[in-house]
């Protein structure tokens, strides 16, 4: 049996739609957005973060920035070389990778006063799979594949 193209396109929908429905824009500190005087550990404790997310810093230029940083310079807030800076205000990260990821604010004391963060990326969420179909038993008409080509020599010539 040949598929129509209608089929196979809802076939691919099927399998890479749900996939690409599950990635998310998430504002980093929802309403407070990225700034200072704002626990950013407990607001990512409840968030599951994943491949394809996109993280967005929302500030006022020039109040702050954003840093990828590494663990070592998290800790320390180790502020990377001005050109690594993120500073639009509305700074947008896609998660890539799964892992660890640190991010702090390069300006003044800032990151030393709290404003940073760190999330835990999970893979990307496996789309739903579909059940199996299952194949058409030859004898489902009862007659077995001898008889389906009985129905269709009677059919013929009758």
């Amino acid at each position: 049996m040949a598929l129509s193209s209608l089929s196979i396109l809802v076939l691919i929908a099927t399998i890479f739609l749900p996939s690409i429905a599950v990635a998310k824009e998430i504002v980093v500190g929802d309403d407070h957005g990225w700034t200072l005087g704002f626990d950013y550990s407990s607001w990512a404790a409840d968030k599951t973060f994943r491949v394809g997310d996109v993280l967005v810093f929302k500030y006022a230029v020039g109040e702050h920035n954003v840093f990828k940083v590494n663990g070592t310079a998290f800790q320390s807030c180790t502020v990377p070389p001005p050109s690594e800076a993120l500073t639009t205000g509305s700074d947008r990260i896609v998660l890539a990778i799964p892992g660890r990821k640190w991010y702090i604010c390069g300006v003044g004391g800032h990151c030393n006063a709290g404003q940073k963060l760190v999330i835990t990326v999970q893979p990307q969420a496996l789309p739903p799979t579909l059940p199996p179909v299952p194949a058409p038993s030859p004898s489902e008409d009862g007659l077995g594949f001898g008889g389906w080509v009985s129905k269709k020599i009677l059919t013929i010539f009758h």
